[in-house]
């Protein structure tokens, strides 16, 4: 700098902007700092200094300054403006909202402050303001790429998922090499389910910016869901690789190695990812129900004790089907239920839209599952399907689960009058669909299970939405308007656990097929590795349905029956080796036992015929594989509890007058099943009466089941003619 110009102020300004416009921010402050002992009230180096602050990241400072500058100044909309920005950067929304209004009053074209705004309101969830913030921008400068992506981001966040790629489009056509619009056009094209698209986005970003860790991390969800799993792995590895402390990557990685069942590495995945991230939204769950489907209960008691206290508590600690295996509490069990929905279902006010359809001359049925394949689920629904009354019900199939040829899917097709494949659909399309085919009643046979799309739901698929036999618990959705069940499973005195109004049915709540193919091939206890002539307990549930307190009862009644075994199912090698020692820490040696591997249903079937008694699980029982023993005459213990899950086997086995069977504690239900293999004469009497009973009982009448689901349907339907709300209903 010339020295006669050294201590002139106007020099030292105008040097002092060129180097903070060069980036020199350090020595542009110094020199900022130097005019404002010289010129204190100088609002011009005071709103220079207050920029320059925000930019190293000194908001509180920052704020300071700028206020002294439009004090003195009140006019300049930039002040006001930066102001803004350094209050948003200090989540202090409201007050930023207020500063980026005064700019724009100061100065009504002004697209910075319009874009400003339209972010601090997006940050209070006044989306539908944002956007017209962002619109007015665009009008002022239709080029400006920041209006654009923000405007997309506004509509993702309206679902108004068409008009937001429309948005990334348009940023692109003006900004082809911004990488940023090409990945949130990707988690568009995700949303809507268009997933080799949003592949193709996200290789684009990735082009663009090669090392862009989020990019990768999302490419591994598009892969993940078109089941190409092993190129998901890699797209998070190298998110990681990228980003090692990148949480959401480490949790995604856990969930597609758990996906190829190398549960090992999925739980160091999910360990890193909580290590990195504690308190994130419901990870803590993913890791647990990781752990029980290995049969690892390490820390048992303490994760158990965090999660149900996190959920008293309102905090998003976990899915809602973790809590079913955790906690005999349908109160527990509603408030997880709930908190789920609050955050992962998007609000909407489209039940508002849904006008009163015509009286259809039949009733038309939407069935909604992931499930139509060899799945436990169709097996009990196929029959009902088949057997349902066409001249009074016209039935549609809805199917988002991944693709399947194999005859259980063909059976479920040929069941329906109508049936879609939407699993590329978006939420939103698929409601949009079922409305275009005015679905009188949406029947979700979900829940909250692997693969549910609740949002579908949300935008209201049908007037009357109904939750059934997929997941044994409230939705806790108040657009799920009823619940399938029975007098054991939702006593009278229970219906306020549940956001659904409960529908009672006459018999048991679950459908089931009057007959299952079963293998003809003859076994013997030696080929499948069981002792001749002793005892044989068995479970055949799903290994995360067993908790530690449960295993120490079943060793308390080997103990109690000599030379008895227990013939588990386990679906993975770390279950067995985690059974076994478990069990030799409770004193019992492993030849006491038995492992099943997995075999298809018709082959299973065939091998349950040689166990002698089914121990069921709590708080979470049995369901279709209870109802699967029994038809194959083998009796089953049971402890019934409070909560739907816990109440199951208890439902089967009233219908099959075998109440002797329900205990209603632990030490109960230990002493039932020690006194059945001990007493030969009182277990071949359950035997022969459980035989006798399967011939007569209505469990396994599709016939009768369907009519009294049928009466069910015209009821709720019904109430809707007549303008009623939902309402409790017995059948």
């Amino acid at each position: 700098m010339n020295v006669s110009k050294k201590n002139d102020p106007n020099s030292l300004l105008q040097h002092a902007t060129s180097l903070h416009q060069a980036g020199n921010i350090i020595k542009a402050i110094e020199i900022y700092r130097l005019l404002k002992k010289l010129h204190p009230k100088n609002p011009q180096v005071l709103y220079l200094l207050g920029a320059a602050e925000i930019q190293r990241g000194n908001f509180i400072d920052s704020i300071d300054l700028l206020r002294k500058s439009i004090k003195i100044n009140p006019i300049t909309h930039e002040a006001h403006n930066i102001l803004g920005i350094a209050l948003k950067e200090l989540k202090r929304f409201d007050e930023a909202l207020q500063s980026f209004d005064r700019a724009i009053q100061l100065k009504p074209d002004y697209p910075a402050a319009h874009i400003n705004r339209g972010i601090a309101l997006q940050k209070l969830e006044r989306f539908d303001e944002a956007l017209q913030s962002y619109d007015r921008a665009i009008q002022l400068k239709p080029d400006h790429p920041e209006a654009h992506n923000n405007r997309g981001a506004a509509l993702q966040k309206l679902r108004r998922l068409d008009e937001a790629l429309q948005s990334y489009d348009r940023l692109i056509q003006l900004k082809p090499v911004y990488p940023e619009a090409h990945y949130n056009r990707g988690i568009v094209l995700q949303e809507l389910k268009r997933f080799d698209e949003a592949l193709q986005s996200y290789d684009r970003a990735l082009q663009l910016k090669p090392n862009y860790p989020e990019a990768y991390n999302n490419r591994g969800n598009a892969s993940k869901e078109l089941r190409r799993l092993d190129e998901a792995l890699q797209s998070y590895d190298r998110a990681i690789q990228l980003k090692s402390d990148n949480p959401e990557a480490h949790m995604n990685r856990g969930h597609v190695l758990k996906d190829l069942r190398r549960f090992d590495e999925a739980l160091q995945s999910y360990e890193r990812a909580l290590q990195l991230k504690p308190d994130n939204d419901f990870w803590l769950g993913f890791c647990f129900a990781t752990k029980l489907s290995c049969c690892d209960w390490n820390n048992f008691d303490k994760i158990n004790e965090e999660i149900l206290n996190g959920v008293i508590n309102n905090k998003k600690v976990t899915s809602p089907f973790v809590t079913l295996l955790l906690a005999d509490s349908p109160d527990i069990q509603k408030q997880s239920a709930q908190i789920w929905i609050k955050n992962t279902c998007f609000s909407t006010n489209s039940t508002d839209k849904l006008t009163k359809y015509a009286l259809h001359d039949k009733i038309r049925l939407g069935y909604f599952s992931a499930d139509y394949r060899n799945h436990p689920i169709l097996h009990l629904m196929a029959e009902m399907f088949e057997k349902h009354d066409r001249s009074r019900f016209e039935l549609y199939g809805f199917s988002f689960g991944p693709e399947s040829n194999d005859p259980w899917r063909k059976r479920a097709q040929q069941g329906f009058d109508h049936f879609f494949d939407v699993r590329f659909m978006s939420d939103q399309d698929v409601s949009m669909l079922a409305r275009a085919h005015q679905i009188d009643i949406a029947i979700d046979l979900m829940g909250h299970t692997t693969d549910s799309r609740p949002n579908i739901f949300a935008g209201r698929a049908a007037p009357v939405q109904v939750n059934y036999l997929g997941y044994p618990g409230t939705t806790g959705a108040e657009f799920i308007d009823y619940i399938v069940a029975d007098k054991t499973i939702i006593p009278e005195s229970g219906r306020h656990h549940f956001t659904e109004k409960v529908i009672h049915l006459p018999d048991c709540f679950q459908a089931n097929c009057r007959t299952r193919d079963v293998s003809q091939k003859i076994l013997t206890r030696t080929e499948l590795n069981l002792p001749q002539d002793s005892f044989v307990f068995c479970c055949f549930n799903n290994n995360n349905k067993i908790t530690p307190t449960m295993f120490d009862c079943w060793m308390r009644i080997l103990r109690q029956v000599d030379g008895s075994v227990l013939w588990l199912h386990v679906s993975n090698k770390w279950a067995e080796g985690n059974v076994l020692m478990e069990a030799e820490k409770r004193g019992m040696t492993g030849e006491r036992l038995v492992f099943a591997a997995k075999l298809p249903v018709e082959e299973h079937l065939n091998r349950v015929r040689h166990a002698d008694l089914f121990l069921d699980t709590f708080p979470y029982n049995a369901g279709t594989t209870a109802s699967d023993t029994l038809r194959m005459g083998v009796p089953l213990v049971t402890h019934a509890g409070n909560a739907f899950a816990g109440r199951y086997a208890a439902s089967l086995l009233n219908i099959l007058d075998l109440s002797e069977l329900i205990a209603h504690s632990a030490d109960e239900y230990e002493k039932i099943a020690v006194d059945l293999a001990i007493n030969r004469d009182r277990f071949l009497g359950i035997k022969e009466k459980l035989n006798a009973n399967i011939q007569t009982s209505s469990l396994y009448d599709s016939n009768r089941f369907t009519r009294n689901i049928e009466k069910a349907y015209e009821l709720m339907y019904e109430r809707y003619r007549n303008d009623l709300e939902p309402d409790h209903i017995v059948v």
